[in-house]
């Protein structure tokens, strides 16, 4: 009988050191009542507090994997080192800051099977980012629809199948990998579907994805996008 997972779980940290034991804890409960067939995958984004500490010893007896970048490559690097390790068919991620309960695996993975999808994504029931990050994010959509043609919803962690991410082929290191897997997977028609979850204040701290700069960067990045999926479809037709 085949011990691989069914399930992974891939959790990505930047020096969270004061949330992450009771994040991964709480995961770790969850998984064992509802998802036993699972593994976690805690990838350390270059942190320089004791964030691998912490999460190595609240994962001692949870099959898990622990990975460590020497130096912070951002979001989307963590995302693709977690992946590239990953053992099961299906693949989610959740944050370290405690903003996501487990339980949105579970509204995850059985729209995934009720829907016959083999992406599902998340968007929140409620979140107070403030008007300026409303208007932001209204505007981002906006974009995507005008450069890329599809309609996005994906505000939080999404569950796929292993075989459709291909972190090799998957360019950004930054946070707009989050945008660029979902269109790539909207675009090509993948049975999909969309679950509504909670999303928590954070524990403690402070986000370290945020920020106007980050955030108006998003437009030069999609940009981009629509050039290379352009390169790629000339490629594949010549």
């Amino acid at each position: 009988m085949s011990n691989r997972p069914e399930l992974s779980v891939v959790v990505f940290a930047f020096n969270e050191e004061a949330n992450i034991a009771p994040v991964l804890t709480e995961l770790s409960e969850w998984l064992k009542r509802h998802e036993p067939a699972a593994e976690v995958v805690f990838v350390d984004d270059g942190s320089s507090d004791g964030t691998s500490a912490e999460a190595g010893r609240a994962l001692a007896g949870t099959p898990h994997q622990l990975m460590r970048h020497e130096t912070n490559r951002g979001i989307g690097a963590a995302l693709k080192t977690g992946v590239r390790a990953a053992r099961g068919q299906w693949v989610t991620f959740l944050p370290a800051d405690g903003q996501i309960a487990p339980g949105a695996i579970g509204a995850l993975r059985r729209a995934a099977s009720s829907e016959r999808a083999d992406v599902v994504f998340s968007v929140y029931d409620h979140r107070d980012d403030g008007l300026h990050r409303k208007v932001l994010s209204a505007g981002v959509r906006g974009l995507i629809l005008l450069v890329h043609g599809v309609r996005m919803q994906s505000d939080g962690p999404y569950l796929f199948r292993r075989s459709l991410f291909d972190p090799d082929k998957l360019v950004p290191d930054t946070f707009f990998l989050n945008f660029e897997f979902p269109i790539r997977m909207l675009s090509a028609r993948v049975p999909a579907a969309v679950v509504t979850i909670e999303c928590r204040p954070r524990r403690s701290g402070h986000s370290k994805s945020t920020g106007l700069k980050r955030i108006l960067g998003v437009a030069q990045d999609l940009f981009d996008l629509r050039v290379r999926r352009t390169k790629e479809s000339l490629g594949r037709s010549a």
